[in-house]
């Protein structure tokens, strides 16, 4: 680790899904997913994130019936699948170090079930991998990122069924045999907490099927199961790809007390408690004494196998990676507005700017945020996703001029940078959303991260070509610095 800034080896690039961007859902052999019955939802109020993510059963029929894409933006993406060469190319303009992508796992096991895996769907991410390769770019890979096959969801309710352990280890072991030579860095579980916050998405979880009075119990059956699933395909990784490195992925809530009372103090602890849950079982291999009490408490019964603790101590993850786009604040006082943010909502900070989306933006966040991880877990970390959704205005002349996003990276970059020169174990930054893609929560294509467009819109009109927006030139700055130059 330098000693001033970032190591010579840093991992600066970007981060994206496949559901997000590849498109092509029903080519080449793949099934249909979770994300391929997402709806798209324009107008809900910042106030309420859950009002996006309702799915019942009878929603379900609907996208079956539904062979289009109109109300489905995911299953279009922004046709990755077919122009995946032309972006790499584009992401190595800017010299990207890395670059975290998914596995879709219905084009490898189109329902999850099948014996023998879909040879076009290995074909496809071995041609990815080593073009990414052939680029200097090194492969992040997430082999769940919000798209488990959609058959699994509705045969088992999703990760609520243990059998999925079975589907998803065997889907991860072809993945690793395949890829051995082509992939070092794997990501278990895409924000592996967020199956408690929305339970369908990251779960496959039907609250509807659940037991009466049991869905907070099943989601946190599913979540073991995922658990379970993660240490053991990690033991396999390292068994399989020598010298790989597994990590753990969460969804960063940091949260203040909203004021210095100390029921606001004591609620925003608990909730960074609840945060770090997934974490603590990945990297110390067990639950946290207070979220066994919890359950206690909640007559909460998690069926576990004989040999599920020596799982979780033996296997567990050698880096620790997450998300982070914004914090939040928590308040006894129930009066106080609320906004949204990633998967989740808070009290609105009264001393912090918003996104058009209601994000909060705070880049010492991101500073307070790495050094706790640090300072928990005495592991490396990687920032796997953080940026800023915004509405971009292309100019006549074809120009994008993206201030807002520079100046949200800038001063992220400079408060990592901090965090670093402070000791800090960070190895990487890849940026969510390096090109514009179909966001996660209401499926808009108007939300946009990326440094390069793609000209469509919200119902899918548009050329999808792509351009270069002012962030692609800084970025590119950034890189060739190696976070020194951020002017």
């Amino acid at each position: 680790m330098s000693k001033n800034g970032f190591s010579k080896e840093f991992l600066w690039g970007g981060a994206m899904a496949a559901n997000q961007v590849e498109g092509a859902w029903n080519v080449d052999g793949k099934g249909m997913s979770v994300a391929d019955v997402a709806v798209y939802k324009p107008d809900i109020s910042v106030e309420d994130f859950y009002a996006h993510n309702a799915m019942t059963s009878e929603m379900i029929e609907t996208a079956l019936s539904d062979k289009d894409d109109k109300k489905y933006p995911k299953r279009r993406g922004i046709d990755f699948y077919h122009r995946y060469k032309e972006d790499l190319a584009l992401f190595a303009e800017m010299g990207f170090k890395a670059l975290r992508v998914s596995i879709a796992w219905t084009r490898i096991f189109p329902t999850g079930e099948e014996e023998e895996p879909n040879e076009l769907g290995l074909q496809f991410y071995e041609n990815l991998f080593t073009e990414m390769r052939r680029l200097g770019m090194e492969p992040v890979v997430t082999l769940s990122h919000y798209e488990m096959p959609l058959n699994l969801s509705i045969k088992y309710n999703g990760w609520a069924e243990r059998k999925v352990i079975d589907y998803f280890v065997k889907f991860s072991n072809v993945c690793f045999k395949r890829y051995k030579h082509l992939v070092k860095y794997w990501l278990t579980f895409n924000e592996i907490d967020s199956i408690i916050r929305n339970p369908f998405r990251p779960g496959g979880i039907i609250l509807e099927r659940c037991p009466e009075g049991k869905q907070e119990e099943t989601i946190y059956q599913a979540i073991h199961h995922q658990f379970v699933a993660s240490a053991l395909v990690t033991a396999d990784c390292h068994k399989i790809i020598k010298d790989s490195r597994v990590g753990c992925m969460i969804t960063k809530l940091t949260t203040y007390p909203n004021s210095c009372h100390p029921n606001d103090v004591e609620l925003s602890l608990k909730k960074n408690l609840i945060n770090y849950f997934s974490s603590d079982v990945q990297v110390f291999g067990e639950y946290p004494k207070m979220i066994e009490k919890m359950f206690e408490r909640k007559n909460i019964y998690i069926k576990m196998g004989p040999e599920d603790r020596d799982i979780l101590r033996k296997h567990t993850v050698d880096f620790v990676s997450f998300s982070y786009y914004m914090s939040l604040t928590e308040s006894a006082n129930e009066e106080l507005k609320r906004t949204s943010a990633n998967t989740i909502t808070g009290v609105k900070n009264p001393y912090l700017p918003s996104t058009d989306w209601g994000w909060q933006i705070d880049p010492i966040g991101l500073k307070i945020s790495l050094i706790e991880l640090y300072d928990r877990y005495k592991k490396p970390l990687l920032i796997v996703e953080n940026g800023m959704g915004a509405v971009d205005k292309v100019e006549n002349d074809g120009s994008i001029h993206d201030d807002y996003r520079i100046n949200y990276l800038r001063e992220h970059f400079k408060q990592m940078k901090e965090a670093v020169e402070e000791g800090v174990d960070l190895f990487g930054y890849l940026s969510w959303g390096p090109i514009d893609l179909i966001s996660v929560s209401t499926n808009q294509m108007s939300k946009r991260y990326g440094y390069i467009y793609v000209d469509q819109d919200d119902e899918g009109n548009g050329t999808l070509d792509r351009s270069r927006k002012d962030s692609f030139y800084w970025y590119k700055k950034v890189i060739e610095s190696n976070g020194e130059d951020l002017e």
